[in-house]
């Protein structure tokens, strides 16, 4: 294989890449948010300087993509904390869970996502929106709400999904240092909300050394949705450089 081949694949193994470098389309993004006051001391132990933490809220999401290029149907689930860099209110991202190898690479190698291996769920069942977590053959999280119990304004859905977003990317050196260590930041702008839905909403979350969602625990209820969109992620550029 030619030097001028190998750099135009995107990953290893050369001969069958797991992703294709592009930024695929998501349709029909189906979206189960619920948000919850944690422990404020939890939470500031969670977010890395320089963000900063203000009011102590966590939503915890499930995100079932049924149609997306390069990848097919998955599920992901995953916990986004309230954060804010430099006066701009955001989001930091916190863990992701998700049952597609394609898209775990992707968003580690490619982008700044915190994905990880798990077997997440969204479904309908007896009138309620269902979303669940586990891990190997463990419960994680569990999730529901009333099944498209009330019109939810889509332009308040919209502003949920495209608040800024903030991550760590974390690239290891060959003398085991660091490569790289930038705190990013993105936003999504290529969105449409076809459905929105709101209701009350219950959230467990189940003791996990490696999945440790309950190291954020769920005090109060503050609203949950249901929404479903079509949209394209936007790229991250670096906003912090932690080894300058």
């Amino acid at each position: 294989m030619r030097i001028e081949d190998v750099l135009r694949r995107p990953t290893t193994p050369l001969t069958a890449t797991p992703y294709p470098l592009r930024v695929p389309r998501f349709i029909d993004r189906e979206y189960f948010n619920v948000v919850y006051r944690t422990d404020p001391d939890a939470l500031r132990a969670a977010v890395p300087e320089p963000l900063l933490t203000g009011e102590p809220l966590v939503r915890f999401e499930v995100m079932r993509m049924g149609d997306v290029d390069g990848y097919g149907s998955y599920t992901e689930c995953g916990q986004v904390l309230h954060a804010s860099y430099e006066g701009e209110e955001g989001e930091y991202l916190h863990a992701m869970y998700l049952d597609n190898v394609g898209a775990i690479l992707a968003g580690r190698e490619w982008d700044a996502y915190p994905k990880s291996i798990g077997s997440p769920r969204l479904f309908a069942e007896a009138s309620a929106l269902i979303g669940t977590l586990d891990y190997g053959s463990q419960r994680v999280a569990t999730a529901t709400m009333p099944y498209k119990h009330e019109p939810m304004d889509p332009a308040r859905a919209e502003r949920l999904l495209t608040a800024p977003t903030f991550a760590l990317n974390v690239v290891p050196g060959y003398d085991k240092g660091l490569r790289a260590c930038d705190l990013v930041r993105t936003q999504i702008t290529d969105l449409t909300v076809k459905q929105a839905w709101q209701g009350p909403a219950r959230l467990q979350l189940f003791e996990h050394v490696m999945a440790p969602l309950a190291d954020l625990p769920v005090l109060e209820v503050i609203e949950a949705s249901h929404i479903l969109t079509d949209l394209t992620l936007a790229p991250f550029t670096p906003v912090y450089d932690y080894l300058a």
